[in-house]
């Protein structure tokens, strides 16, 4: 039995792909904070942890939920251009 090894241009793109991801994080963070402070209700400007005592459960879960969403479009645009651009420089697509 044969073990199917990963392609060449995937192992390429590795570095790229982990590099992309942690820019995606920081940006989709910044994109958060934002978010929050204009659409949190009152004064408050820091988006809510889970072990905030300050901050009711629904609260709470509103800041993930939109978070999260942020994060998964940001990450998808950037590792969906990064892969684009891979394929132009090196004529195949990294996850093949």
């Amino acid at each position: 039995m044969t073990k199917k090894s990963t392609s060449n241009p995937a192992k390429l793109y590795r570095p790229i792909g982990l590099a992309s991801g942690m820019v995606g994080g920081i940006i989709a963070g910044q994109i958060f904070k934002q978010v929050w402070k204009h659409a949190a209700p009152g004064d408050r400007d820091e988006a809510p942890n889970p072990l905030a005592t300050d901050y009711a459960l629904k609260e709470i879960l509103i800041a993930a939920a939109i978070q999260g969403t942020i994060y998964a479009v940001i990450k998808t645009l950037i590792d969906r251009g990064g892969a684009r651009l891979f394929e132009r420089w090196t004529g195949e697509w990294p996850g093949n």
